[in-house]
């Protein structure tokens, strides 16, 4: 008897092989596809928890995903504006690294604040840069070089103020400055001491100032406005304040008013550092205590 089975023919097998292929790239497809659906495992399970993840119960998304388009963070216009002015200039602030380092840690830690500089110059635009966030106002008395610095720089804040005093006078004024009225703790346009600058906007005297530099008005010959007004004022302003304390710097110490006025008026007892021609001052509120001496 004949068997009537037919031999399998090549062309069968071949088929059988193709179709099984498929049937597996689709359940690869398909598996793939699944995984990539579920909901990412929060991370706080991963490095976190304790106990095994109950699959029967949905998971809460602790983290969520990276989204798909990352985003970036621009650098802040002072800061940019400060990189770029700085690594196209060969003028470089006039104070060291190392004075410049005694404000920049005291802006670290206070920052963004109330800074008012005595001076504008080109260093300027790092203090307004390390002070990113707060307010930065310069206080200057020569007018062309505030429109100068305004043309290259119209970001900075900057006031024109006048000065009557020569650095001839500091001897009577600093005898001025041990008179019961300038021991007064009050807003400088009302005080009765004449070493208080009365010709500021309104506004400098309603800021509470977090730090005041104290870089100008120019010192360096006779005839010069000289500082003695400034190292005083703001140090009253410091003592106004309704409560907390007041940073003040006073640059070149090594000349005879900065020094001699700084330590009278700033108080050797509020002295907290001193590098190179740089001296730093912390001023608690007089205010907020009554009674408190005009020095410690």
């Amino acid at each position: 008897m004949r068997s009537n089975s037919k031999p399998h023919s090549p062309f069968n097998t071949k088929l059988i092989l193709i179709c099984a292929s498929v049937v597996l790239f689709v359940f690869l497809l398909i598996t793939t596809t699944s995984s990539f659906s579920k909901p990412p495992i929060s991370q706080s399970h991963l490095s976190n928890s304790t106990h095994p993840v109950d699959d029967s119960e949905p998971t809460p998304l602790d983290c969520p995903s990276l989204p798909l388009t990352p985003t970036c963070t621009k650098t802040p216009p002072s800061l940019a504006n400060a990189l770029i002015h700085y690594a196209t200039t060969n003028i470089t602030p006039q104070q060291t690294l190392k004075e410049i380092s005694v404000s920049a840690r005291v802006l670290e830690k206070k920052a963004p604040c109330n800074f008012l500089v005595f001076g504008l110059g080109h260093d300027s635009l790092m203090w307004a840069g390390l002070n990113h966030g707060g307010r930065t106002v310069f206080l200057e008395e020569d007018k062309a070089w505030i429109e100068q610095i305004k043309q290259k720089l119209p970001s900075l804040e900057s006031y024109h103020v006048e000065y009557v005093t020569k650095v001839h006078q500091a001897d009577d004024l600093l005898e001025t400055g041990m008179k019961e009225e300038c021991k007064v703790v009050g807003d400088p346009r009302f005080s009765k001491c004449d070493l208080a600058l009365k010709g500021f906007p309104n506004e400098i005297y309603d800021i509470e100032w977090d730090l005041i530099m104290v870089d100008a008005p120019t010192g360096f010959h006779d005839e010069a406005p000289g500082r003695m007004n400034a190292i005083y004022t703001a140090g009253l302003m410091a003592r106004n304040r309704e409560e907390g304390e007041t940073d003040v710097f006073v640059h070149d110490v090594n000349r005879v008013v900065e020094d001699k006025f700084s330590m009278a008026f700033l108080c050797e007892g509020y002295l907290r550092e001193q590098q190179g021609l740089l001296r730093h001052f912390t001023i608690p509120s007089h205010r907020s205590r009554s009674g408190r001496p005009f020095c410690p």
